[in-house]
């Protein structure tokens, strides 16, 4: 088993790269190869995982958290805030949430129509204000 740390992973469409400790490549991850919580894996996490020669390069697999801590969350449980209080997160401005919900809605869903986009966008806003989950 390897060690690394993981440099960017989109939740959304599953997919990452983390850097191996001993220096080598970047190493893909795929949701499907987690053995935690999606949620958890974010940029500068460290994580363990198995490397195996795929089609386009390394792929991990059987990728877990190198410190699993007792406020993490077992595997198939939900993540609880004690277990993201030590974890960087980004704020964003009102403007960048709606530029991300945007991409993400269009990736994720590209039937939506511009009015489905714009009304989707303003609800989510409107949560994300009522819980001061972005900086204004």
């Amino acid at each position: 088993m390897l060690t690394g740390k993981v440099l960017r992973f989109d939740d959304v469409r599953g997919y990452g790269f983390v850097a191996p400790d001993e220096g080598n490549e970047d190493v893909f991850i795929h949701v499907n190869d987690l053995e935690c919580d999606k949620r958890l894996i974010v940029p500068g996490v460290r994580v363990r995982f198995a490397a195996e020669e795929g089609d386009r390069g390394l792929k991990a697999s059987r990728v877990s958290l190198v410190e699993h801590r007792a406020d993490q969350p077992p595997t198939d449980g939900q993540p609880t805030v004690a277990a993201y209080d030590d974890m960087a997160c980004d704020v964003l401005t009102a403007r960048e949430l709606r530029d991300e919900l945007t991409e993400a809605m269009l990736a994720g869903a590209p039937s939506l129509t511009g009015q489905q986009i714009l009304a989707v966008r303003q609800s989510v806003l409107e949560l994300a204000r009522k819980h001061c989950w972005i900086d204004e």
